[in-house]
């Protein structure tokens, strides 16, 4: 195994990964909400 050095690891990749999750978790939790309060709304 090659010497480890904290800190030189490129984690843009991992960056991306989780920006693109928090993007999806974001607007999946709005479109909940919005469902939520269409159908109350609907309902009276």
């Amino acid at each position: 195994m090659a010497d480890y050095k904290h800190g030189e690891m490129d984690t843009s990749v991992q960056e991306k990964t989780f920006d693109g999750f928090m993007k999806m978790v974001t607007r999946g939790a709005i479109i909940c909400i919005a469902v939520l309060i269409f159908v109350a709304l609907v309902n009276g």
